[in-house]
């Protein structure tokens, strides 16, 4: 029973630890230490808990390792679904694509800000936004189903101020 609450309360412990971390990064500073303070609590029981006779019973220290590594995966798993913060994506596009790909992703809602490029062989439109993390892949799908061949690259951004549905206080 003592290794089953190690390897949950560890999972839970560095569930919350990654989820934590990504806040603070992402300027969410009171929400992550409101998380910290449960965080600590949980790990100084724990570790209580596993060092007491360690000795005479090593299969703790599997408990926690196993538990510092599924909770390490849960962790970004739901964060990955939460999706905190913006992303900036960008979409490429030949100039002659480009004003589809923009009435179809207006019409969706999502703010585009376009800019002339010159490629290889062909004039381009790039296309820059500021998403919310979790409609990523939304708003990629449905650039790609307008144009398939369209280039699209993501990168995560901290908290902006100003711009169409972005206003941050």
């Amino acid at each position: 029973m003592i290794y089953l609450f190690i390897l949950i309360a560890k999972i839970v412990e560095v569930s919350m630890a990654t989820i934590r971390m990504v806040l603070i990064t992402k300027g969410e500073r009171k929400i992550g230490a409101f998380i910290a303070f449960f965080e600590v609590s949980l790990w100084v029981i724990l570790v209580s808990t596993v060092l007491d006779n360690i000795m005479d019973n090593p299969l703790k220290i599997v408990a926690y390792a196993l538990g510092f590594a599924i909770g390490s995966y849960l962790g970004s798993w739901i964060e990955e679904k939460i999706g905190i913060g913006l992303s900036e994506m960008q979409i490429i596009l030949k100039e002659e694509d480009g004003t589809a790909v923009v009435e179809a992703l207006r019409e969706s809602g999502y703010a585009v800000t376009t800019m002339k490029g010159e490629g290889r062989k062909h004039p381009r439109t790039i296309l820059l936004m500021y998403v919310p993390r979790n409609k990523i892949k939304n708003c990629a799908n449905l650039a790609r189903s307008v144009r398939a061949d369209a280039v699209i690259t993501v990168s995560d951004k901290k908290a902006i101020y100003g711009g169409y549905g972005m206003l941050r206080k």
